[in-house]
């Protein structure tokens, strides 16, 4: 004891830094700021904790007479979180091989590609889905269009990445035996990339699952609009109906998805 008490007392100490005080005072500051701003406050919450509660209560009480209705939906909803990841994962696909700098060698393609990745990954779901409920109309087509961008900027980053840190050795091999670039991509490169691509794909599935409810609360489709309206005409107990299906799919589909992906990278 008394040996580990002396080693313990020779541990290097880190000095303290000027720094670290800088960045605690401006967290501390912003997280004031932020509160003031928005007008949070923690006893505005505990007033109406009583109205929460009486709300949670219903939604506890789910109205099963109610599940014939909304499962249709939540099936529609399903589809279009399929349809979304397979329509923005194939075009990622492709795109993923142009960025790439192991497969295409010019700069200048790759940098002007990449700038026009990064714009498209800076929007949000929600905005994209407002983007095209304003262009196609009320429906699931706009979410399906919002989600296959939402999937491409996803898949498109973690994959040409994963296409980087390939092995190059089977590449060389096949050019030196005067393979193209396409014999390359084919024979070399496609093997060793195959289970990175299912597992982004499948983990892009897992989100516009998510994603796809709360993109038909704002009209884009899915069981996310008959949501908004239980919440609309305050009929709680049907609110609570659709929260827990969507709970149950939501947690299936996570389960399955994250042991697929598992069983791939292994």
């Amino acid at each position: 004891m008394a040996k580990l008490d002396q080693e313990m007392m020779e541990l290097p100490k880190k000095k303290f830094q000027f720094w670290n005080l800088v960045w605690l005072v401006v967290f501390v500051g912003g997280l004031v700021v932020s509160t003031i701003e928005t007008n949070t406050s923690l006893s505005a919450f505990l007033n109406n904790f009583g109205q929460f509660a009486e709300i949670f209560t219903q939604m506890a009480q789910p109205d099963w007479g109610y599940t014939s209705t909304a499962i249709p939906y939540l099936i529609e909803t399903i589809k279009m979180a399929v349809l979304g990841t397979v329509i923005g994962s194939a075009i990622a696909f492709v795109y993923s091989l142009l960025i790439a700098r192991n497969i295409i060698k010019n700069k200048y393609v790759t940098g002007v590609l990449r700038f026009i990745m990064n714009i498209i990954r800076t929007l949000p779901d929600l905005l994209l889905g407002a983007i095209f409920v304003a262009v196609v109309g009320i429906g699931p087509v706009a979410g399906i269009l919002a989600l296959s961008v939402f999937t491409f900027g996803v898949v498109v980053k973690l994959f040409y990445e994963a296409i980087e840190t390939i092995d190059p050795g089977p590449s060389e091999a096949v050019i030196a035996c005067g393979g193209n670039k396409l014999n390359m991509i084919s024979f070399a490169v496609m093997p060793q990339i195959l289970p990175y691509f299912i597992s982004y794909t499948l983990y892009a599935f897992e989100l516009n699952v998510r994603a796809s409810t709360v993109l038909g609360y704002i009209g884009a489709g899915g069981i996310g609009l008959y949501l908004k309206q239980t919440l609309d005409i305050f009929d709680y107990a049907k609110t609570g109906t659709i929260i827990i299906a969507v709970f149950i799919v939501v947690l299936i589909i996570d389960y399955v998805s994250s042991k697929a992906r598992e069983a791939l990278m292994k």
